[in-house]
């Protein structure tokens, strides 16, 4: 249940104006956040948890995105 909160938790945090350090982390943090929750979803099968996790890889994807830089 921590974990879950956890994961709101960042969902709700605000994503402007970053640094690339913090870029940087916040990704890495959101990586931990997905696969915890994957771990817990395999013997539960809770469809919010997926939904949850489908959110953070969308936070996640754009964080890494700007990372990259456009192309």
């Amino acid at each position: 249940m921590e974990l879950i909160n956890r994961a709101l938790e960042f969902e709700q945090r605000k994503m402007r104006s970053l640094s690339t350090s913090d870029r940087v982390k916040l990704s890495r943090e959101a990586k931990a956040l997905i696969l915890d929750l994957n771990q817990v979803y395999k013997v539960k099968k809770d469809d919010k948890i997926m939904d949850i996790m489908k959110r953070l890889t969308v936070i996640k994807r754009k964080i890494e995105k700007r990372l990259k830089g456009r192309l």
